[in-house]
């Protein structure tokens, strides 16, 4: 009874620190996001205050006693904070990003990792401090910023696309500089050959994983429907994260890349936003913990002592950041405007930078003083976003008065001429589905090789039977790959096209036979792990001799793989297709929703000209176009692109209409695929005193006019009836 309770006594005493520092944290935290939320601040500033006051460093107020504890949270809380990250991310989001978006982040993060290093280096910081440095000030917030676009209601404006876009190749740019940070630290040392093996391995495993993920996933989670109740589908999903952080550590990358990893897994799948409405809790609960653990490292002193550090990092972040970005913009053909509101948006420092500070904290390759330098410059650029963003409009306005008119007028020139409308040529199609083939196949048929070299050539070494026995049953695995790489035809009509003209013959034939001599030298890499060179080589010889590689069977196999992939690849857009059906229609009728491509022949239609009802038997019941929602539209309604239109239909009616909407993508099969922005200068030409429509430019050019310069005056989209004067300047699109 005495040992009974001296143990009940002793469990008590190890559970109360645990059990009191939670409850400190969550009702610190809990005071703070209230009083935040009634100020219309940033939560993540109330965490940052919260744990500053249950920290060691604020005597006014009880503090946290096991530290130790508290740092456990927060790994967790990264982790889940990743994972939710992940689940908002999409590889098909990042697929649509356009070039704008990626020349800016490329050329915001080069540029704030060097100024970064710099700065680190001119305040006579160690390498790793600076390298960290440069790497935390990087990253732009996402969360910060989506907030202030809320509350200034500038998310629909052309300059929040650009940014968005960026914030997308930040999340990826982030994930790789944590693996690279952490070789850093680990060897200490800045081999640019160990840095682009690092880079490779990480590519690697990043498609092994997505191809991996993608194929078993979403079919395990069909196979489990029935089960799946909100409990246990809470469980399954944070399992599979946690494994997916194992595999991250053990294959030698950072947790928080597995939790990320998984995140963007499963956000292809039908069960995503069930998993984010879900997690969303955990993730609130622990990533709390995590910003409020950030908050107990600021120590007044060191700020105090390192109080022109953070002065000058924060002008360099929020100037450095603003330049850089605007810079990047400019670079990628947006108008200068533009350019400075998406610069002035990016200039602060958020969640990723706290992860990156964690990291380098956890290898204990940085100094004590770097981290609450990087949370006070966070608090300073939280408060400053929304500021700049409201006053960006007017700081252009400022910039056209102080720039001399002649930088003005080259930026304008540049904008006009980069800001072509250009579709993929034949050649560009053929590059990249091959380079896809390639890319893929290796990476899969790699990976079987290096695993079973791993685990089971060991196992099979007994015997020179085992050996054959085994090396045939991988030999037919990856058949199916092996000739998807060697032998299949991808974008069988541009090649075709390329093919007339002998300029492409040879590389045409270069690449075809490249990816033959790819297929055999994987081969031979194969049998070399369990036969000598010369043995390994006679058996490859006997094997493309005997056509025994690619039987048609195994070609029917990799068609079979393609296509379960294709459909958990795409199934949570199918699934959303058929969850806006609805039950508005008799018999065997339903309510399908499509949306009008870009490029489709309809655009700009009425309903009428279409004749969808006679020609289809179809019905568009609804037209949503933005936050506008015409409901029944009349026949004169016209068609626009990415309008979303409400069809009811019977199933063969409105698989026709899927058919006549994809058929009414415009192509342009005349091999000029380029559409550019010329500008022509009239002088003293035949088209003077006439009109646009008298002069005939479209008929003769093939081209637009979009906009004319006369004299300091510019006119965008002029009417057809204005009449041309000398000295003109001409914007033509054609």
């Amino acid at each position: 009874m005495t040992e009974a309770t001296a143990t009940a006594a002793e469990t008590g005493h190890h559970l109360y620190p645990l059990i009191g520092d939670l409850g400190l944290i969550l009702m610190t935290a809990g005071v703070a996001v209230l009083l935040f939320k009634k100020i219309r601040q940033p939560l993540v500033l109330g965490y940052l205050i919260a744990g500053f006051l249950a920290g060691p460093y604020f005597e006014f107020f009880p503090s946290v006693k096991d530290k130790h504890n508290v740092e456990v949270w927060a790994e967790i809380g990264v982790i889940i904070l990743l994972f939710s990250l992940g689940l908002e991310f999409s590889f098909k989001k990042l697929m649509r990003v356009g070039g704008s978006a990626s020349v800016t982040a490329i050329v915001q993060i080069t540029s704030m990792i060097g100024l970064g290093y710099l700065t680190g280096q001119l305040m006579g910081w160690s390498q790793m401090d600076s390298i960290f440095l440069g790497a935390i000030l990087s990253i732009s917030s996402t969360t910060i910023i989506i907030r202030a676009f809320e509350e200034a209601g500038v998310k629909t404006q052309k300059f929040a696309g650009i940014v968005f876009g960026a914030l997308i190749i930040e999340d990826i740019v982030a994930i790789l500089l944590l693996v690279l940070l952490t070789t850093i630290s680990v060897s200490q040392q800045f081999s640019g050959m160990e840095l682009l093996g690092s880079a490779f391995k990480l590519v690697f495993f990043l498609i092994l994983w997505f191809v991996g993920g993608i194929f078993f996933v979403p079919t395990l989670f069909k196979k489990l429907s029935k089960l799946l109740n909100e409990e246990t589908t809470l469980i399954l999903s944070l399992a599979m994260c946690l494994m997916m952080v194992i595999l991250a550590e053990k294959a030698g990358f950072s947790p928080a890349l597995g939790a990320f990893i998984m995140g963007s897994i499963i956000a292809e799948t039908t069960k995503a936003e069930r998993i984010e409405h879900l997690v969303k809790p955990v993730k609130d609960l622990f990533g709390a913990v995590f910003f409020v653990s950030v908050g107990m490292l600021i120590n007044p002193e060191t700020l105090v002592e390192y109080w022109f550090p953070v002065l000058i990092i924060t002008l360099v972040t929020i100037v450095g950041k603003t330049l850089s970005t605007t810079l990047g913009a400019i670079l990628s053909g947006q108008p200068l405007k533009q350019s400075v509101q998406a610069g002035m948006s990016l200039a602060q420092i958020g969640e990723f930078s706290f992860i990156i500070a964690t990291l380098g904290m956890t290898l204990g390759v940085t100094s004590e003083f770097l981290y609450p330098i990087i949370v006070a410059i966070s608090a300073i650029t939280t408060f400053t976003t929304p500021f700049f963003i409201k006053s960006s409009g007017q700081f252009y306005d400022i910039l056209q008065k102080i720039l001399p008119n002649r930088l003005l007028k080259w930026i304008e020139n540049y904008s006009y001429s980069t800001q072509t409308i250009q579709s993929a040529s034949d050649w560009k199609i053929f590059i990249k589905a091959n380079v896809t083939q390639i890319l893929l196949h290796s990476v899969i048929i790699v990976g079987v090789i290096v695993l079973s070299s791993k685990f089971i050539f060991p196992v099979s070494e007994a015997s020179h039977i085992n050996k054959i026995l085994v090396s045939c049953g991988i030999i037919l695995l990856l058949s199916p790959f092996l000739w998807a790489l060697a032998l299949r035809r991808v974008a069988v009509t541009a090649m075709d096209h390329i093919r007339r003209d002998r300029k492409y013959k040879g590389p045409v034939t270069l690449i075809l036979v490249l990816r033959v001599c790819l297929a055999l030298f994987y081969i031979g890499l194969l049998l070399n792990n369990f036969f000598s060179p010369m043995v390994a080589m006679g058996a490859l010889a006997v094997l493309v001799a005997g056509g025994f590689l690619f039987p048609s069977r195994m070609r029917r196999y990799y068609y079979y793989l393609e296509n379960h992939f294709m459909n958990n690849f795409n199934s949570r857009e199918i699934h959303q297709r058929i969850k806006n059906r609805s039950e508005l229609t008799p018999w065997d009728g339903h309510m399908a929703v499509f949306e009008v491509p870009q490029e489709s022949s309809i655009a700009g239609k009425t309903l009428y000209e279409l004749h969808l009802r006679e020609d289809l038997g179809i019905n568009i019941a609804i037209i949503k176009r933005g936050e506008k929602t015409i409901n029944v539209p009349p026949r004169t309604e016209k068609i626009f692109p990415n309008d979303t239109l409400y069809v009811i239909g019977s199933d063969e009616q409105v698989v026709a209409f899927e058919k006549y909407l994809e058929a009414t993508r415009q192509q342009d099969d005349t091999g000029n695929t380029e559409v550019v922005l010329k500008k022509i200068s009239l002088g003293s030409s035949g088209f003077i005193g006439k009109s646009i429509r008298e002069a005939q430019l479209r008929e003769r050019t093939n081209g637009l006019v979009v906009g004319i310069e006369r004299g300091n005056e510019r006119i965008m989209n002029p009417e057809s009836e204005m009449v041309l004067k000398r000295n003109d300047v001409l914007w033509l699109v054609g």
